[in-house]
């Protein structure tokens, strides 16, 4: 029975140790882990941010682009008919976005319906406002018309996709 004693008086501060040791270890694991796990997403953070705010800048280009104004300026250099200057309007939209169209990996669901939306109503107004013009008519005329019909807006539809891409990249931060 002494003997019995002698082992449990050795043994029990032994197991003792051993559960706080391993109670120790664990907690230290644990939050080692989630120190590592902060670090990780910090750089994340640093890593995508820069990229994030960058595709908000393109398509924020990319709509002033296709702005009325500026897509007139752009394309009614020399006289033309207001059908090819139509179909000029038409490709310049279509090229400027398809060659935007990776920017909505890094853009909201939402800020991308919003742009494709918006390009969709240029294209709209600019159909629209060609629909109505004779076959005869200058580049001048349709030039005239879709200034007068974007006027007549309470916004262009490019300058309220813009509004909505400023605060949500302001959201970022």
């Amino acid at each position: 029975m002494e003997m019995l004693a002698d082992i449990l008086t050795i043994i029990l501060p032994a197991v003792a140790v051993l559960i706080t040791a391993v109670l120790i270890t664990g907690k230290m694991v644990k939050n080692e882990k989630a120190r590592r796990d902060k670090e990780l997403t910090l750089e994340a953070v640093r890593t995508v941010l820069p990229i994030r705010l960058q595709a908000y800048e393109r398509i924020v280009l990319f709509l002033e682009r296709i702005s009325m104004e500026s897509l007139l300026m752009r394309s009614n250099t020399t006289p033309m008919s207001a059908q090819k200057l139509h179909g000029t309007l038409l490709n310049t939209i279509r090229s400027e976005y398809e060659h935007n169209l990776s920017q909505q990996l890094y853009i909201s669901a939402d800020a991308w319906e919003v742009v494709r939306s918006a390009r969709s109503n240029m294209v709209k107004i600019i159909n629209g406002v060609a629909k109505e013009l004779p076959k005869t008519a200058t580049s001048m005329d349709l030039g005239k018309n879709l200034l007068e019909e974007i006027m007549s807006m309470d916004r262009e539809p490019t300058k309220a996709a813009i509004d909505h891409l400023k605060q949500e990249a302001a959201s970022l931060f």
